[in-house]
């Protein structure tokens, strides 16, 4: 006999922007229940969505052991440390990998109980405005029904697949399946330059692998400003990432134990196809949205033609009380932009005031130097017709990014002409992670170019590099000529 419960709000997925809403929805004295379907390798249950288990932090994982090891092979000699012998065991780089994300799915599971959030493992499908039904991942049966006042729908999304390469085995991979590989592959091709494909290359780079990265669109990182990619690309080339732009999967089969593909050189000179073979090869087109299954046409919730779920400006649906948030409403498939909304959405069902600023989510490729930025390009102020002025700075005149041995890069602002307010900041840099977390303040307390010059900076930093780049906006920067 199914229990019935009445609920303030039920959630549907525990990744960032669900657990995120969960906790936010219950600190606010709303009776909360928050239903996730992720089971792992061992069939258990594991809060935090994809990101937790199979992408951000797993991937952050291998790329901090694997810059160690790189480190290690190739830096630690100019520091004067000498290591004797030195080699990789990937079985205890995945273990450790292994317990980063365990530790983390208990601590969302810690923190559902500090925050009296009720948990339930099973995928949930909405049947009515105010009713979901629970089905068991294991026996595909009903076994519980929820009656709720408002439903936030929170489920992702997947890896896009491609029919030209099917999975296979161990040989023919997506993001997830690249991230638990139990040995080194001598050759391994990435289909996709984005964030996905350049963080895996760069991981299995390092520890030894011959990369290959092919890229359909005609230009790297289009979404970064274009002076920032350029920079990149020319680095990545020099850690052997051999990106190919303009270069089309037209196939992919295995055979003999290898990964062979054609793909169409579609550029400028049209060379038409070619073949390549690989030990491994990775799939990181993108992701889609996990919007099918959750609700059946008849509820109303309007998609769009990507099956994304329509919501306005509030991530409410065309359902009154039915919220989506994260992956699967429109914007960028980011993490910190899902739990934002999560956020939002919690303190407006709870009758407070609540905004995302969309304008200023803040973008990451965790590579070795790595890019971030936030705001607008210098193309998109040109097509808005928005007149800027520009200053940078590069870490080769900067004393800690010496000191450091990390010269690579520059920090990149954009300011509004006519006001002199930030609009865009734009990093190539090692921890450009870190370092774009005050951009984006600064960009949402409106700030000026000449606030940011005025401010005193810490000295030796990397973040002073920030300070050179503001004054530059008014060819005031005192360790590089104007």
């Amino acid at each position: 006999m199914l229990k019935e419960h009445v609920w303030d709000v039920v959630v549907i997925g525990a990744g960032p922007a669900g657990y995120v809403a969960a906790i936010r929805c219950a600190q606010l004295g709303l009776k909360t229940v928050c239903v996730d379907e992720w089971l792992n390798h061992k069939g258990e249950s594991s809060l935090g969505g994809t990101c937790l288990n199979v992408g951000c932090i797993p991937s952050k994982a291998l790329l901090e052991s694997s810059h160690l090891y790189q480190q290690a092979t190739s830096e630690f000699d100019q520091h004067g440390i000498s290591i004797s012998s030195l080699g990789i065991d990937i079985k205890t780089m995945q273990s450790r990998k292994a317990q980063v994300v365990s530790d983390l799915t208990q601590g969302i599971l810690s923190l559902f109980k500090a925050n009296n959030v009720e948990i339930i493992s099973g995928r949930a499908k909405i049947i009515a405005h105010d009713t979901i039904e629970i089905i068991s991942r294991k026996t595909r049966k009903k076994f519980d029904e929820l009656k709720t006042k408002n439903i936030i729908i929170a489920t992702g999304s997947s890896p896009v697949r491609l029919q030209q390469a099917v999975l296979k085995d161990n040989y023919i991979v997506d993001s997830a399946g690249a991230l638990e590989l139990d040995e080194v592959p001598k050759r391994l091709g990435i289909i996709g330059a984005g964030a996905i494909g350049l963080e895996l290359g760069s991981v299995w780079s390092r520890l030894g692998s011959e990369v290959v990265l092919l890229e359909a669109m005609k230009d790297f990182l289009p979404m970064a400003d274009k002076k920032l990619a350029a920079l990149a690309k020319r680095s990545f080339n020099k850690q052997s990432l051999d990106i190919r732009l303009n270069s089309r999967l037209v196939s992919a089969e295995v055979k003999n134990k290898k990964v062979h593909i054609v793909y169409e050189d579609t550029g400028p000179k049209k060379l038409g196809e070619k073949k390549e073979t690989f030990d491994k090869l990775i799939i990181a087109v993108g992701r889609k949205p996990n919007s099918d299954r959750v609700f059946g046409e008849e509820l109303g919730i309007e998609k769009d033609e990507r099956c994304f779920i329509l919501v306005d400006e509030n991530c409410q649906t065309s359902v009154p009380n039915i919220y989506a948030i994260g992956d699967i409403v429109r914007g960028p498939m980011l993490a910190h932009k899902g739990s934002e909304e999560g956020i939002m959405v919690a303190e407006l069902i709870a009758g407070k005031q609540a905004s995302v600023n969309y304008d200023l989510i803040p973008a990451v490729i965790y590579t070795h130097p790595e890019v971030a930025w936030a705001g607008k390009t210098e193309d998109e102020c040109k097509s808005a017709g928005i007149k800027v002025k520009v200053g940078s700075f590069p870490f080769l005149a900067s004393g800690r990014a010496r000191a450091m041995a990390e010269t690579e890069g520059l920090v990149k602002i954009i300011a509004d002409a006519e006001t002199d307010r930030v609009i865009g900041v734009h990093i190539f840099s090692v921890q450009a992670s870190e370092l774009i977390a005050q951009a984006v303040l600064m960009m949402d307390m409106q700030a000026t170019a000449e606030d940011i010059a005025l401010t005193m900076f810490a000295h030796p930093t990397l973040s002073e590099a920030m300070h050179e780049a503001a004054l530059s906006v008014h060819k005031q920067a005192i360790h590089i000529k104007n």
